[in-house]
């Protein structure tokens, strides 16, 4: 997983110890190459072993350590700071696929007012649902997830969109209909 400099990131500085040495890209990278497999292992061990996060959310957290280099005081080692930044990762990367559950499960048919499923239907699938989801109108879409997934209220979908609550119940009631007939677990 080495480090590529792009434009839109490219390290400022280099990270050595206790101290940020600036213009040297050659010290950042001896430094990245040490961290590395800290921070890798880190994330590894909390995550359920599982590689692929762990090296998504490695990347990240060095990524947002170029990126906020001034913010780092030098008050710990860097390694550290960037352990730091990776903990906040890996709590946003859980409550997002928290978030994500509970927004799937509410938009299940069932939830969508569609109750005459077969009982021996195989279970929802995140990908069905996204395919169901995509085929609808943005704004019927929109309101559906605010709703459902987001679990506003009508009134509060309304004023987010600046449509009426009547309007917005109307789009509602559109998008859910939409929403059952290209879903493909649902009784037609």
């Amino acid at each position: 997983m080495p480090f590529e400099a792009s434009d839109s990131v490219r390290p400022p500085t280099a990270i050595t110890g206790d101290n940020v040495v600036l213009g040297d890209e050659q010290a950042f990278r001896a430094w990245y190459e040490r961290s590395l497999p800290t921070v890798y292992g880190y994330l590894f061990h909390r995550c359920g072993r599982n590689p692929d996060l762990a090296e998504e959310l490695t990347q990240q957290a060095f990524v947002e350590a170029v990126r906020s280099y001034r913010r780092f005081r030098g008050q710990a080692d860097a390694t550290t700071w960037v352990i730091g930044i990776a903990r906040h990762k890996l709590v946003d990367h859980y409550r997002r696929a928290e978030r994500d559950t509970r927004r799937l499960a509410a938009l299940s048919a069932r939830q969508l007012g569609n109750s005459g499923r077969a009982e021996s239907s195989p279970p929802t699938s995140p990908d069905d649902i996204d395919e169901a989801l995509a085929a609808l109108p943005a704004l019927q879409r929109t309101v559906l997830v605010l709703h459902y997934m987001d679990r506003l209220s009508v009134r509060e979908v309304a004023r987010s969109i600046g449509k009426t609550e009547a309007a917005t119940a109307s789009l509602l009631a559109r998008g859910r209909e939409a929403f059952r007939q290209g879903y493909p677990e649902t009784d037609r």
